[in-house]
This record gives structure tokens, C-alpha cells and sequence, in this order.
């Protein structure tokens, strides 16, 4: 049952980023639950267990306004993520949800092709394990430095 919840957990991760990176952001908040919590924070705020987040989002609703927002209202400098992920670790599973954590590295590709490494951290993550389909219930970014150069206008 373990390599089970892995190998969904790793495909489910696979599918986050692969739609982040391709720019297909309007099908983003389909990976969460109708009530749901994303935040972004510092490895620092989340060792010392301080709410404060660069993001933070309650519930899907709030993150289908996020990529409206992005498309209609934020003025930012257009340009691209590419994530590498490492393996998922499954901290813990039980009464249909599942804990795990994700290390990310997150490229920033501007649009003169000028890359630079972004950010770098994981992924605390609450999985909904009901049915078929993983859905994440809580995740929290946790970046390793405090950090941003520029507006964090796309989801990590």
C-alpha cells in the first residue's frame, strides 16, 4: 500500500509541475480540494511555526482569483518556471489523507532567455487519498531562503 500512495503522490506531483511550467495555469487550482490551504512560506517562519507567508490562499475559490489576477490585473514580467523535484517522501498515511514532503528547485526563464535558479526548498504536503485520484488538501512551499528578487507572481 506504501508504493502505492508513492507512485500517485510522484504522479500527482509530476502533473503539478508539468502544468505550472507549460504555462497552463488555469487548470492549477484542480489539483487542490474545494477546501484547501497553499502557502508560501520561509524554511525560517516554518521552523519557528509562524503563520506569515509571501502567498496564502484558504480554500480554491481563492486560488482560481490568484490565476485570474495574474491574467487580468497583476502587471509583472512575463516569464517561465521550470521545477526539478525530488522523490516524495511519505511521512505518513491514515483515514483517507496522506503526509508527505517534496524537495523543488525552481529555474526562472525570462522572456530574453535569461535563467537564473529562483528557488529552492519542498513541498509539505497533505493529500486527500480518497478514490483514484491524490488531491492536495494543504501545501505549504517552504522556501530555503527568505529571499525573492523579484515578484513572485506564478505558483510554486
Amino acid at each position: 500500500m506504501a508504493q502505492d500512495i508513492h507512485q500517485r503522490i510522484a504522479r500527482a506531483q509530476a502533473e503539478y509541475v508539468r502544468c505550472i511550467d507549460d504555462g497552463d495555469l488555469a487548470q492549477w487550482p484542480d489539483f487542490f480540494t474545494e477546501q484547501c490551504v497553499y502557502r508560501v512560506t520561509t524554511a525560517d517562519n516554518h521552523r519557528r511555526g509562524l503563520a506569515g507567508s509571501m502567498i496564502y490562499a484558504a480554500s480554491r475559490g481563492m486560488l482560481v482569483d490568484r490565476i485570474a489576477s495574474l491574467r487580468d490585473a497583476n502587471i509583472y514580467e512575463r516569464h517561465a518556471y521550470r521545477h526539478l523535484l525530488g522523490q516524495p517522501f511519505v511521512v505518513g498515511e491514515s483515514d483517507g489523507e496522506a503526509r508527505s514532503e517534496t524537495s523543488f528547485m525552481v529555474a526562472r526563464i525570462m522572456r530574453d532567455g535569461t535563467t537564473s535558479l529562483f528557488a529552492t526548498g519542498r513541498y509539505c504536503d497533505v493529500y486527500a487519498t480518497g478514490g483514484g485520484d491524490v488531491k492536495l488538501r494543504e501545501r505549504v512551499v517552504v522556501c530555503d531562503s527568505s529571499r525573492i528578487d523579484t515578484l513572485l507572481a506564478l505558483p510554486l
